[in-house]
């Protein structure tokens, strides 16, 4: 079972499990600002489940490049979106600053 660590947790998980689904499950914070109340539900479409991500995750998907490129966001930051990455291996997770988590300023980290 791989395992997360974030926000000074460390979970498990199935392989191939959601990333933001497993986040929420166990009540960790993923979301900034107003993101709890105004995301998308894991759309991939509101960028505010952005995060940094050390370990093995899928690839990214067209939604999910389609919203790192557009405002906040800057592809070149190497953020991936929660809601759009299975879980393949153990990973480390930080979370950014701002409502869509893009600033360079860590709010949680493992």
């Amino acid at each position: 079972m791989p395992t997360i660590q974030f926000a000074n947790h460390s979970i498990e998980c199935e392989k191939g499990d959601n990333l933001r689904r497993v986040l929420r499950k166990n009540k960790l914070p993923l979301y900034n600002g107003a993101a709890p109340v105004i995301h998308c539900r894991g759309l991939g479409t509101c960028g505010t489940c952005a995060v940094r991500i050390e370990g093995e995750v899928t690839e990214m998907t067209a939604i999910e490049r389609w919203r790192l490129s557009a405002p906040p966001h800057n592809k070149a930051n190497g953020l991936r979106l929660a809601c759009q990455c299975q879980v393949l291996g153990d990973l480390t997770l930080t979370k950014y600053e701002g409502l869509w988590g893009h600033k360079s300023e860590v709010k949680h980290s493992p």
